[in-house]
């Protein structure tokens, strides 16, 4: 059970004084980055799997 209590006192320890948290605007364009990256890639997952789609139609037409 002593264990367990240090681990718990010295990561809430380590939270405080070693860890570097981030500032509000840091915070805000670090999220902003992200929102940006996930709407790039989501955009292009998109036509990857509508490009395809009819690909396949085009194929599947063809052997009707």
């Amino acid at each position: 059970m002593n264990k367990i209590s240090t681990y718990f006192k010295e990561s809430y320890r380590e939270l405080l004084e070693k860890v570097t948290w981030p500032t509000w605007n840091q915070l805000q364009q670090s999220t902003m980055i992200v929102l940006v990256a996930t709407i790039i890639i989501t955009a292009m997952v998109w036509v990857m799997d509508f490009s395809s789609n009819q690909l396949l139609k085009l194929i599947y037409s063809l052997f009707k």
